[in-house]
């Protein structure tokens, strides 16, 4: 009898190991989102603004959705394209569907696309939630990444052809420059420009470098289309 307890000691200790793997690889485990539409991605890509042009963006955005539990919608980076060599522009606004958005908590971003080129969206500190559902960390943080990736106007529009303002089209890593807005909205006057969510002011340049250097990663706005 005191062998066969002996035994199962034995075979318990010996598992112990693999069931608090196991329980460690489930607490691991990304957060689940499947009815979020709208996110802040929480990481940046490894070429700073280059993203291999707007469709690297959009799989961007897919793939940190995917792992999110909301792969099943086609997402798109609120990122616009400016018309260079004969190429027309593309307008972030025309690319992310018609909404309305919400994010991982189920907060309403904005009901519809004007409503989100308006001062009725949603997006600040508290709601430009990850698709993790963490906060993306403004100016409040030492070390902050309030510069969110948009080359377009307040009106979510590709600018004139005759100054990069996209870095390249989301090519370039080095020189060159991109429109930031702040996901935080803070400015010292209500009417600065550093209150707006997508045209904020120009980056330093287009590598992680560059871009940390003004308190950005590289980050992008990401909307379900459908």
């Amino acid at each position: 009898m005191q062998g066969k307890i002996r035994i199962a000691a034995f075979v318990m200790a010996a598992a112990a190991p693999f069931v608090l793997i196991g329980e460690l690889r489930a607490q691991q485990a990304p957060p689940q989102f499947p009815n979020m539409t709208f996110f802040i991605t929480s990481t940046g890509g490894p070429k700073g603004a280059d993203y291999g042009g707007i469709a690297g963006a959009d799989a961007h955005c897919q793939a940190l959705a995917a792992k999110a539990g909301a792969g099943g919608r086609t997402w798109r980076a609120y990122l616009s394209v400016q018309g260079v060599g004969g190429a027309a522009a593309v307008d972030a606004r025309d690319r992310i569907g018609k909404g309305p958005w919400v994010n991982a908590a189920g907060l309403q971003i904005a009901s519809n696309v004007d409503d989100l080129h308006s001062a009725n969206n949603k997006i600040d500190t508290e709601a430009g939630l990850a698709e993790t559902g963490r906060r993306i960390p403004s100016r409040l943080f030492v070390v902050n990444q309030h510069d969110i990736l948009t080359g377009s106007d307040e009106n979510g529009r590709a600018p004139p052809a005759d100054k990069d303002m996209t870095c390249g089209n989301w090519t370039k890593s080095g020189d060159g420059s991109a429109m930031v807005g702040h996901h935080d909205r803070m400015g010292l006057r209500d009417d600065a420009p550093s209150k707006s969510w997508n045209a904020s002011h120009p980056s330093r340049g287009c590598s992680a470098d560059q871009l940390k250097s003004s308190g950005g990663a590289g980050l992008l706005y990401c909307f379900a289309a459908n």
